[in-house]
């Protein structure tokens, strides 16, 4: 990666230190926690993308394979609250308003992304509003909103041809499917994916059937996947910035989206599609020939204002990258390269108490989910909620159950009353008794135990065994049976699945006995090794409580016998097996 740094292309007029006070600006007046209750009512299709046979780009590649993106800063003015119409007071012609709306398939594909991620990788904690801060800065929003009525751009975003003059050189891995170039590959769509990072993390977040990048929902549901990746907790600051740095490894991209990030968080509004605002000089006919309109000059004269001195320059809080492992970040455009330090997202957590919510006892059997999550509620030394404080739920023992997505361990926010509930949780299939601990991370606050217990299956019932057809069953000796063999189970005159059957070849004089003696002539079964035995216990009905037993084989021994199947609670089946002489060849 480190050959890309300091080689992207950027013709906007905002700076590090610039994006670092605008930053600084906004969050002073900022409410606590990433955690938004506001879910888009569409129905997300969340599967994972299957690989695609294609040839990837360099392990260290960023999603938008370094390629150029958008400078412009938010107005420095408070932007609306959401829902809100009023004109704010700033630029003329209410600018301000405009530049804090966002098009309204983009803003729903933000906000369904959240959406499937809180249910798929609830410990994630993914903001939509980190997703719009990236959309702004990779496309303008997907170039004011300008999508379809299935969210598919009406013309296609490319970044600049990444051949190595002034970008990554990425030679072409998708033919020009996507990006139509055939020799290099460019950063496409609302959310710039270069194609060979598409064929890994391209999802369908429609539900067309598609994985298309130039689709927002798509592109915002894929963007949220790799944000999250590696067990991210994005309300933990490393984490939030180790994956932004992972979209463009660079210390003004980082600044330059977590200052829109800060700014849709104090709030946005819908704007109609197509009526969002392009960045500052863009060039609607893309200054070379893709159409993305991305490398106008920038123009930043709603910034002239007195601006706060940025604080910090302190190269030990570089964060590690999280392709390369290096903790240095070049920053273009500063003959230093010395990177400025961003400046942290408080927490605001303000928990004196943590405490149960419901019942501190959960159980469930293995195999299933357990019926209800552990609950806390976080409150201050006045005993009042407190909202997005941040609560760590661990399991701790010996355990195979897990967190949905099957993590041990997963941070979610308290809501407005103080309440947070812990992901669902998985039981497992080994049975015994563990514990879940709920804990405030940053503060020093007691932590809250629930006991957890996972009980064994119960074994399905069978009150009745009986063949399918009263047909003789009859072979010749050093042959086999030719008609098969099926039973069924039934309990209380319903379908008995998933019932054990041990299937036996008994001496016929023992049948009434309570232990009755397993025969050593006449029939027998094949085990999986090939072997003969005439004992079977691996054996289940299936949905419809039925059973067909395994081929049955005879030996040199003539005469009647009897088969035994047997239930685990003691229903027996006595089945009669006539084997006759062969013919002399």
């Amino acid at each position: 990666m480190a050959p890309l740094i300091g080689r992207r292309l950027r013709k906007g007029a905002a700076t590090t230190a610039v994006a670092a006070a605008a930053m600084a600006a906004l969050t002073a007046s900022q409410a606590p926690g990433f955690a938004s209750t506001d879910h888009s009512d569409r129905d997300r299709n969340r599967e994972q993308a299957a690989g695609e046979s294609r040839t990837p780009a360099e392990a260290d590649t960023p999603i938008d394979g370094g390629s150029s993106y958008q400078t412009d800063l938010p107005p420095l003015t408070t932007p609306d609250k959401p829902g809100s119409s009023i004109d704010l007071p700033g630029l003329p012609g209410g600018a301000t308003k405009a530049e804090a709306g966002i098009p309204a398939s983009v803003l729903d594909a933000y906000k369904g992304a959240e959406a499937a991620l809180k249910e798929s990788n609830p410990g994630c904690n993914l903001p939509w509003q980190l997703l719009a801060a990236i959309g702004k800065v990779e496309s303008g929003q997907a170039r004011g909103g300008n999508v379809d009525s299935e969210g598919t751009t009406v013309t296609p975003i490319l970044g600049p041809a990444l051949n190595g003059k002034g970008f990554a050189l990425i030679k072409d891995t998708d033919g020009g499917a996507y990006d139509g170039d055939s020799t290099h590959d460019r950063a496409v769509g609302p959310m710039q994916f270069i194609p060979s990072t598409w064929a890994g993390w391209g999802k369908d977040g429609n539900g067309d059937g598609e994985k298309n990048p130039n689709n927002v929902y798509d592109a915002a549901l894929a963007a949220g996947g790799y944000l999250c990746a590696a067990g991210r907790d994005l309300s933990v600051q490393d984490d939030l910035d180790r994956a932004i740095l992972g979209y463009n490894h660079s210390r003004e991209y980082l600044n330059t989206v977590l200052s829109w990030f800060e700014y849709y968080k104090r709030g946005t509004h819908e704007l109609p599609d197509g009526a969002g605002v392009l960045p500052s000089g863009d060039d609607t006919s893309g200054g070379d020939g893709s159409g993305s309109g991305r490398k106008g000059k920038g123009k930043q004269e709603h910034h002239a204002h007195t601006l706060p001195k940025p604080t910090g320059d302190d190269d030990s809080s570089t964060p590690t990258s999280p392709a390369t492992g290096s903790g240095k970040v070049e920053t273009p455009g500063s003959p230093s390269h010395t990177p400025t330090k961003p400046i942290p997202i408080p927490t605001h957590s303000g928990a004196d108490k943590l405490g149960s919510v419901g019942a501190k006892e959960l159980s469930a059997t293995a195999g299933a989910d357990f019926a209800r999550s552990p609950r806390v509620k976080a409150v201050d030394a006045a005993d009042k909620p407190v909202a997005g404080a941040r609560v760590r739920y661990e399991i701790r023992g010996e355990t195979d159950a897990r967190f949905i997505g099957l993590v041990r361990s997963a941070t979610v926010l308290t809501g407005s009353d103080g309440i947070a509930t812990a992901p669902k949780l998985a039981a497992g299939e080994k049975t015994g008794s563990f514990t879940v601990r709920a804990t405030v991370v940053g503060r020093d606050v007691a932590p809250v135990d629930f006991a957890a217990t996972v009980k064994a299956r119960p074994v399905p019932r069978a009150d009745v065994l009986a063949r399918l057809d009263d047909k003789a069953l009859k072979a010749e000796t050093g042959g086999f049976f030719t008609d098969p063999l099926t039973v069924k189970a039934t309990y209380q005159g319903k379908v008995a699945a998933q019932v054990p059957v041990t299937a036996t070849m008994i001496t016929p004089d023992s049948a009434k006995a309570a232990q009755p003696q397993q025969n050593d002539k006449g029939p027998y079964f094949l085990d999986e090794k090939g072997n003969s035995v005439r004992t079977l216990t691996a054996l289940k009905t299936n949905v419809l409580g039925q059973l067909t037993l395994p081929k049955i084989l005879t030996d040199d021994h003539a005469g009647t016998f009897l088969l035994r199947l047997t239930t685990a609670e003691g229903t027996v089946l006595d089945v009669e097996l006539t084997v006759t002489q062969a013919a002399a060849s």
